[in-house]
């Protein structure tokens, strides 16, 4: 369910669009803001990716997404962070609240 999620139709179009590029097969979660209501329409979007097997992600593939979101017409900043990276604490934050946005 992705009702809760504080995106334009237009701008979660081409996140989606980037992420099937540069991320192919990756389960993608939002967090923070955007998906606790507190948002307003400067929120930067807080990502996670979780790879198969939740194995680590390739840097490169942190790298282009950084670069495409950097480059893209998104009036807001995207933080895209890979789930094997981060420390377990965060990940309970993160399994609080979030929303699919794309499934594995």
């Amino acid at each position: 369910m992705t009702d809760r999620l504080d995106l334009l139709p237009r701008h979660r179009n081409r996140i989606e669009e980037i992420l099937a590029k540069c991320a192919p097969g990756v389960e993608v979660w939002a967090y923070g803001s955007r998906v606790n209501g507190r948002s307003h329409p400067g929120s930067d979007l807080d990502l996670v990716l979780r790879g198969p097997g939740l194995e680590r992600l390739p840097l490169e593939t942190l790298g282009a997404l950084s670069e495409a979101f950097h480059d893209s017409t998104i009036p807001f900043f995207v933080e895209a962070r890979d789930w094997a990276r981060l420390p377990e604490t965060f990940h309970a934050e993160i399994q609080r609240d979030y929303v699919v946005l794309v499934g594995a």
